[in-house]
């Protein structure tokens, strides 16, 4: 069998103990997530129906000002620890502390673009952050 010298060993390593703790991570996090939300009486995402009024709690993982044909939209990816719901505010440019990594109250009725779910407009309460 070959020697590698020893170099490949330690950065492989540590590269998939690197992802396994950061894989960690992004569960414990869902998994937290989801159970704030349960506690305030929230919905899930992953339990919403097209259609539905629904009230989610949870944090925003991506936010990203979109104009399209003259007019402008912020999107945000809302995430609450069981699936992911793109928010999207039509005629918006930005909107003051609607950022990646804030903890946000979503209300709105849930509708279908793209093949994922999204609220258009919805109401929110900020939450703090983390």
């Amino acid at each position: 069998m070959p020697s590698s010298g020893g170099k490949d060993f330690p950065s492989g390593y540590f590269r998939r103990l690197s992802r396994r703790l950061t894989e960690d991570l992004d569960r414990l996090d869902a998994e937290e997530l989801a159970e704030t939300s349960e506690a305030s009486g929230a919905c899930h995402a992953s339990e919403c129906r097209r259609g539905e009024e629904v009230t989610m709690l949870g944090r925003l993982r991506s936010v990203e000002a979109c104009p399209k044909s003259g007019g402008a939209e912020v999107e945000a990816e809302f995430f609450d620890g069981t699936d992911s719901v793109n928010l999207v505010f039509i005629g918006r440019r930005r909107i003051p502390g609607i950022e990646p990594g804030r903890r946000i109250l979503v209300r709105g009725r849930v509708g279908e673009r793209d093949g994922g779910k999204v609220i258009f407009n919805p109401y929110y309460e900020l939450r703090g952050n983390s």
